[in-house]
């Protein structure tokens, strides 16, 4: 059969002395899967071809072991903290990629329901500058949040379904409205020249260590992934550099 000889004694060793299940008891049988548990295996069902086996009138069946793969154990001061895929940190969508997709998600989902509000405003027949005043507290204020953390983050995809949010803003507003790079960048750079004016934030000495002693720009630390590329410090240092020292005119 050309299967592996460890692994058949292995399977034989595992068989041995267990009791076989006939087809017609499965409660039987889901009972023993619940209360089996191997060297982090579990038994499963989903086998594509089963193996049967027939004697004395009763079909028996070798399911297939799947390897169970668990999260690692984290503690922080002494108790486990429970691993998720995503979790909600003031307002702000966190997973465990942190490709911010399911932050974006929830971002989407919620601008849209903002803007029948600003679609039902237009039909009353208001004018362009209190709707744009109503897109800007209500709906720009959603969109727009925490922006500096995720905005150079996200990927191309996601920055498209927002766009395309914001040009729909934009025709029921009656004008053109910042793309999300646009205000991303801005606040981004913004943020960057607050903690470079404030001693006392926790990145000023960051970034202060990181001026070039013959100009004025910031020299970008060294950076092996995109992640990291992509992160807050590295893209408002590019941003710095690229707008004559961060003080636009």
């Amino acid at each position: 059969m050309g299967v592996d000889p460890q692994l058949m004694d292995w399977i034989s060793d595992y068989l041995t002395g267990r009791p076989h299940i006939r087809d017609d008891r499965e409660e039987e049988y889901r009972k023993l899967v619940g209360e089996t548990s191997l060297h982090g295996a579990t038994l499963t069902t989903y086998s594509s071809t089963p193996l049967r086996r027939q004697g004395g009138g009763a079909g028996y069946r070798l399911w297939e072991v799947q390897t169970k793969t668990t999260r690692p154990v984290l503690l922080l001061e002494g108790a486990e903290v429970e691993a998720v895929d995503s979790y909600r940190y003031l307002g702000l969508w966190i997973d465990n990629k942190l490709d911010w997709t399911t932050h974006t998600s929830h971002l989407y989902g919620k601008t849209q329901s903002r803007m029948y509000f600003l679609r039902r405003l237009r039909s009353f027949n208001i004018c362009s500058k209190l709707l744009q005043m109503f897109y800007q507290s209500v709906v720009a204020s959603v969109l727009f949040y925490t922006v500096v953390c995720w905005g150079g983050s996200i990927s191309k995809k996601d920055t498209s379904r927002l766009d395309k949010l914001i040009r729909r803003a934009g025709s029921v507003v009656g004008t053109k409205l910042d793309s999300l790079v646009t205000v991303a960048e801005s606040r981004t750079l913004d943020k960057l020249l607050d903690i470079m004016d404030n001693a006392s934030h926790p990145l000023h000495t960051v970034i202060s260590n990181q001026r070039s002693l013959f100009s004025e720009r910031l020299l970008l630390p060294k950076c092996r992934t995109n992640r990291l590329k992509n992160s807050f410090v590295h893209h408002a240092i590019t941003l710095y550099n690229s707008s004559q020292g961060g003080r636009r005119t």
